[in-house]
């Protein structure tokens, strides 16, 4: 290993942008449990498998439908 490295001609990393960033998101314990399962089965993390579903849902546009009843 060198003392000192020489950076004045690096540039920085093109793929930056598109790196994970970490979020804290709250999923109830079903939810949880579905994924992991479905890791098992899989061979895939849990959190890949949430991520690439989200990813999926983006990319289609899927929106949520909700509706909420009305007080009588």
């Amino acid at each position: 290993m060198k003392k000192e490295y020489d950076f004045s001609k690096a540039r920085r990393n093109p793929y930056a942008s598109r790196l994970r960033k970490p979020v804290t998101i709250r999923l109830d314990g079903n939810t949880i449990t579905y994924f992991k399962d479905l890791a098992r089965e899989t061979g895939i993390p849990y959190q890949t498998l949430i991520n690439l579903y989200l990813r999926e849902c983006a990319a289609n546009g899927k929106k949520l439908s909700m509706a909420w009843k009305t007080a009588t």
